[in-house]
Order: structure tokens, then C-alpha cells, then sequence
């Protein structure tokens, strides 16, 4: 375990990760921890996002990515499903002003067709609003699966084999990775899931091959501005090599 660290003290440059995901897990278990119902259990996860958010925004990361609703939630107690669609609407309506006011542009992915049309249409407002900003992009998986994420796109590259576009031996990983949900944006370098579990749950299966895994022990409401910070310092002491010696990083590092 690392030691807390004081949000004071600036990371070394260099060392951020360009690309953050987040699986934020622990809602529940905090609520019965607090002997709370589980709908306060998300509503206390929303502030954690709001520090998560201001944390990477202030230190550099420029791509946020976080796991809201996986295609395997819809499985939970209707009651929870209506609460966290009534959290996910208000969060819509109310924070996007605040994210646009501090030049964040907001991008959803995942299967939007179970959502209702109050939903699609926020999230197609909130998009455009923010479309133009320059600061984090912060990417909200909404109803997303990994393997919905890869069967999309290989339905999109099948019709273009079929209507004549492309042939079979033009399918590259570039291409596909083209066609997925965030293909245009950096590979993950960091994912970190919070409540101890160590799986990554049908997210960003395609992104994740290189990615550096952090399990902090905290739920997700009490991962705060300091516990980000403490992701992204164990980040910083990570040595990457992509199926590379250390000779040859090191030979890498004397070029540049």
C-alpha cells in the first residue's frame, strides 16, 4: 500500500496516464455498510464522480472514462433500474452545464435503445453542448458492454464486405479498432476498480489489452479526490513494456 498522498504535492510530469477508466464498484455494499437503501448508495456515488472528474481534470489525464451501467444491469431489482435511470436523467439535466462551464466535453457510449427518449435525448443535448470543448474528455458507458462494443463493430465492417467496400484481408486491427466505441481516443493505461474485486466485467475488453489494473479496497462513494491520486501515483511507479526487456526501454528512453 502506498501512502496517502497530499493533494498539494504536484505528480511528476510525464508520468500521468493519458486515459483513465474507472469501474465503479461498491454502491451497494456501502449503503448497507451505512444502513442505507442502495438508490443512497448511488446517490453518495455521484459525488465521488464530481471529485474523480475534478481530480483528473486539474492533473492532466485527458481522457476519463467511466462505467455507469454495464447491458448486465438491467438484471438488478426493478426498483433500483427506475432509481438509477431517475439519478442518470437528473445527473443530465443538472451537471452538464457545470462539466461545459469547465471545458469538458462529455461523450456516451454503449446501446442507447433500452434507454427511454428522455434519456436519448439528453444525452445527444449533452454531447453537443460539449462537443467543442478542449479540457478532459470525460466518456460515460451507459448500458455498454465489451462485447457488444466488438459485435457492432464487426457487423459494421461485415457490411461493408458485403456492399463490396472491403474485402476480408482489408480488416486490420486499426480498422477495427476504428469502428469501436471509442477508437478514436487513447488505449486505457490505467484501469482501476474500486471495492477490491479484481475483474474487469465485460468493460472495454478490446482497450484493455496493455492497460496497468489498480484494485483499491475502498466502495466507490469513498473514493475521493485523495484516493485518485493515490491511482495515479502507483500508475507513475509502474514500469510499462509493452512485450519489451528493460534493456530495450532503457535504449528507448536514452534516444529520446
Amino acid at each position: 500500500m502506498t501512502e496517502p498522498v497530499s493533494a498539494d504535492i504536484p505528480l511528476e510530469a510525464g508520468k500521468i496516464p493519458r486515459h483513465v477508466a474507472i469501474i465503479m464498484d461498491g454502491n451497494n455494499r456501502w449503503a448497507k455498510e451505512h444502513g442505507l437503501t442502495g438508490v443512497a448508495g448511488h446517490k453518495a456515488g455521484v459525488d465521488a464522480v464530481k471529485a474523480v472528474v475534478e481530480t483528473c481534470a486539474r492533473e492532466g489525464v485527458e481522457v476519463l472514462t467511466l462505467f455507469a451501467f454495464s447491458s448486465e444491469n438491467w438484471r438488478r431489482p426493478k426498483d433500483e433500474v427506475s432509481a438509477l435511470m431517475r439519478l442518470f436523467l437528473f445527473a443530465l439535466e443538472r451537471e452538464v452545464r457545470k462539466l461545459h462551464r469547465n471545458n469538458i466535453r462529455l461523450r456516451m457510449i454503449g446501446d442507447r435503445s433500452a434507454f427511454s427518449q428522455a434519456i436519448q435525448k439528453h444525452m445527444q443535448k449533452a454531447e453537443e453542448l460539449t462537443a467543442d470543448n478542449t479540457g478532459l474528455t470525460l466518456v460515460i458507458a451507459a448500458n455498454y458492454g465489451g462485447r457488444w462494443d466488438l459485435t457492432q463493430a464487426n457487423q459494421r465492417l461485415a457490411e461493408k464486405v458485403a456492399a463490396g467496400e472491403l474485402q476480408p484481408a482489408d480488416i486490420t486491427e486499426e480498422l477495427i479498432q476504428q469502428h469501436l466505441s471509442i477508437g478514436d481516443l487513447p488505449m486505457p493505461d490505467l484501469l482501476v476498480r474500486t471495492a477490491g474485486e479484481q475483474r474487469i466485467s465485460n468493460f472495454l475488453l478490446w482497450h484493455l489489452a496493455y492497460t496497468e489494473f489498480y484494485f483499491p479496497g475502498v466502495f466507490w462513494p469513498d473514493f475521493k479526490a485523495e484516493q485518485m491520486r493515490e491511482a495515479l501515483t502507483v500508475y507513475a511507479g509502474r514500469k510499462r513494456r509493452f512485450g519489451q526487456t528493460d534493456d530495450q526501454i532503457a535504449a528507448r528512453s536514452t534516444k529520446k
